[in-house]
């Protein structure tokens, strides 16, 4: 990493569509808590979120999700000049579009094998014909890079646990580092947030990625797939994409939701007439048929016109923005039927008589009056629909009309080891893996979206 920065000036940064939508939603996030900060009414349900030790865990792992598809969204080509290029070609050859987090990962890229091996494995999964002593027999091969570093195999368990403490001794000091500050000043903001389910995550996380560091060049943590290729690499390069599914088809169904949503409800009359047919046509339609459909369709256009890509990343990343636009389009009807139906009630509250009474315009009316007491609707709803499309993402790819073939998704990785399951012995650690990394997502996003909806539902609060 230290290499890659000193050398910058022998890198061409290439951005791709998804990384701008990525900064710009994470720039109005960022907007949106700078804009309710002085505002006590907003921020006092944020305050009873943080209060509880779940929702601590849960936001901190979402964060940590959120921050490894950040490092993957920065991308770049290193040219022949840069001395990456030279002692990786295999990485960073000529014309191959790498991103940082691939920039921290390049072992786990480099070491590759030749095909299965399991978590921590010395040896192949597989027999193999071996030359040994001048005679060709049938055993494991001992793998290429994992434990290579070892005198004896008999030392494996006992390097692995060195690194385990090393890893907790180095995980504990940056947590009372960090955390220093906020104890010195008991009277600021981020000491209210110190608490033992915040440093026993914090430890857990630091943990985590210490170990990963000092264990990936020497072995293969979760095992390797068909190609030999390191499965936690794998696993960790998907959350990207579920990350994206998930938020960037929020950001494209948003507009559709509200806008339509709070016009049918307060206009009424032939527009929400209009409004309603259109969603309920919609939804009478079967939704995985509907993107099969529109996902194949545009994989023939795609594949007529190789021309407007000028890499291998730009195709992928334009067909997975595509899924996420598909997606959106037909997701938007759910949230769209509850904004109607509170712009219904809305409308008829006094405030909003007296406002139409006073001549203030219609537009005004739904932008002042009735979207912002929809915010908690809104709000709960993304963090409902964001572990949905993430899974919707698994399904699609599975079955085939999900991302590009070369993108890495959870959904892909489990269609690959559709097979694998029927052998004999199991390669399980593949689905595993994506199983791992997906239900954690999920689960926390659905923890996250219960809290929301715990401290943002005035009919919650008013049963507290």
């Amino acid at each position: 990493m230290i290499n890659f920065l000193q050398n910058w000036q022998h890198i061409k940064f290439t951005p791709l569509w998804t990384d701008f939508l990525l900064y710009i939603l994470i720039i109005m996030v960022i907007g949106f808590f700078l804009s309710i900060r002085n505002n006590p009414t907003m921020l006092e349900p944020w305050k009873k979120v943080i209060q509880k030790p779940l929702n601590i865990f849960v936001m901190m792992l979402l964060s940590m999700f959120i921050l490894i598809t950040m490092l993957d969204s920065v991308h770049f080509e290193v040219l022949p000049q840069h001395p990456l290029a030279k002692e990786y070609p295999n990485t960073y050859g000529t014309g191959q579009t790498k991103s940082i987090l691939d920039t921290m990962m390049k072992d786990a890229i480099e070491h590759q094998e030749t095909s299965y091996s399991a978590p921590f494995a010395l040896y192949g999964f597989n027999k193999e014909n071996i030359m040994r002593n001048g005679e060709m027999i049938r055993d494991y091969p001992r793998l290429q890079y994992a434990g290579k570093h070892l005198k004896s195999d008999l030392d494996k368990s006992k390097d692995i646990l060195k690194r385990m403490f090393a890893s907790a001794l180095s995980a504990l000091g940056l947590v009372v580092i960090l955390l220093l500050p906020a104890i010195k000043l008991p009277n600021s903001n981020l000491y209210l947030f110190i608490n033992k389910t915040f440093m026993s995550t914090l430890f857990i996380i630091f943990f985590i990625v210490i170990f990963c560091g000092l264990t990936l060049p020497h072995y293969h943590i979760m095992g390797t797939s068909k190609i030999g290729e390191d499965v936690l690499y794998e696993a960790i390069k998907s959350i990207r994409t579920g990350v994206l599914i998930g938020t960037l088809t929020t950001l494209v169904m948003l507009p559709f939701a509200i806008f339509l949503g709070i016009l049918a409800g307060y206009v009424r009359g032939w527009i929400d007439d209009l409004i309603q047919y259109l969603y309920t046509t919609l939804s009478s339609i079967p939704g995985v048929l509907l993107i099969a459909a529109s996902v194949l369709s545009l994989q023939v256009l795609m594949t007529s016109h190789q021309a407007w890509f000028s890499s291998m990343a730009e195709r992928s990343d334009a067909r997975l923005l595509a899924l996420c636009v598909i997606l959106g389009v037909t997701s938007w009807t759910g949230l769209c039927r509850l904004l109607r139906a509170e712009a219904l009630k809305l409308r008829e509250i006094d405030y909003v008589t007296a406002a139409r009474s006073l001549g203030v315009s219609h537009f005004k009316i739904m932008l002042k009056h009735l979207l912002p007491n929809m915010s908690h609707i809104i709000l709960i709803s993304i963090a409902l629909d964001f572990s949905g499309l993430v899974l919707a993402e698994a399904v699609l790819s599975y079955i085939g009309v999900g991302v590009d073939p070369t993108s890495y998704s959870w959904g892909s990785m489990i269609n690959g080891a559709r097979l694998e399951m029927s052998r004999m012995p199991v390669v399980w650690w593949s689905l595993s893996a994506a199983f791992i990394f997906m239900f954690t997502l999920v689960l926390s996003a659905n923890i996250f979206a219960d809290s929301l909806r715990d401290a943002f539902d005035p009919r919650m609060r008013d049963q507290k």
